[in-house]
């Protein structure tokens, strides 16, 4: 089964710029990302349906619905390459949930 790491994020710095007229704000960041000991896996496998299994000592909490970044994207990817198969993903969840840290687009 293939796997990939999905690593944290870490910003060295973030500067938010002053507002400007559409209501938004420049930023200026300089991200770096963490190694394998702040990582979540992601492993796929062929399969007739798209399914996602959570696991790791992080998956607690963490929903596999509509919301879920992982399989937005993977439907997405479906949905653009016109696949009708699908895959079953494990997601090893290492990093904590809404942290902050980029694990769920990582992962995505």
């Amino acid at each position: 089964m293939p796997t990939t790491l999905a690593p944290a994020k870490v910003n060295l710095f973030l500067h938010v710029g002053e507002v400007q007229a559409n209501g938004r704000h420049p930023l200026d960041s300089l991200v770096m990302f963490a190694g394998p000991e702040a990582a979540d896996r992601v492993s796929v496998e062929t399969a007739d349906k798209l399914t996602l299994n959570v696991t790791g000592p992080r998956s607690a909490g963490l929903e596999i619905d509509e919301r879920n970044l992982v399989l937005r994207a993977a439907n997405a990817l479906l949905e653009a390459s016109g696949k009708v198969r699908g895959a079953s993903l494990t997601l090893d969840k290492h990093l904590p949930v809404a942290a902050g840290i980029g694990g769920g687009s990582a992962d995505a």
